[in-house]
């Protein structure tokens, strides 16, 4: 008897759950009245520029005891330049390009897909190309156009994002 009293509660509270995840779901049939992320895109961040980005963002990481990868890509997705500070791991070098990658090609903040998943459930999101849904890749914009984007990768995502920030803000004023 304890047990079916347990199993009727435990589906009443899962029921209610479901019903409030859904409650909260934005209505994907919405039609926006403007496109949204919609910066056009301008002429590839130069050489240099990229370099200086690079620089703010091992700086910033420095200056938190951070060892992070940090690539900037062209408004393609093209590796432009690339840091990879002593200690930062292995892995997170294909990661850093890909959030900037998507960052570009996007024309929107990784975040918006870490976001977009988890929290409004739009896993529909996954299904597109190239996405990655972790923070840490950023759009550079300079006069309204992307002219690249910056992807930091190695720590969590709010550190991540946080040098990712650093280093945008050479470019993006």
């Amino acid at each position: 008897m304890t047990l079916r009293i347990f199993t009727a509660v435990l589906l009443a509270a899962g029921t209610l759950v479901i019903g409030q995840a859904s409650a909260q779901a934005p209505d994907l049939n919405a039609i926006p009245d403007k496109m949204p992320f919609a910066t056009p895109y301008g002429p590839p961040i130069s050489m240099d520029r990229a370099n200086a980005v690079i620089a703010a963002g091992v700086a910033e990481a420095k200056k938190r005891g951070w060892d992070l990868n940090i690539a900037v890509v062209d408004p393609h997705g093209e590796l432009k330049a690339f840091g990879r500070m002593d200690n930062a791991q292995f892995a997170s070098i294909p990661i850093a390009q890909h959030k900037a990658r998507v960052a570009a090609r996007y024309r929107r903040p990784s975040r918006a897909f870490e976001d977009g998943v988890q929290k409004a459930g739009l896993n529909y999101l996954m299904t597109l190309d190239d996405v990655i849904a972790s923070r840490g890749g950023i759009p550079l914009v300079e006069d309204g156009k992307i002219i690249g984007a910056v992807g930091c990768s190695g720590g969590t995502g709010s550190q991540d994002e946080a040098v990712c920030t650093a280093a945008a803000a050479v470019v993006n004023k």
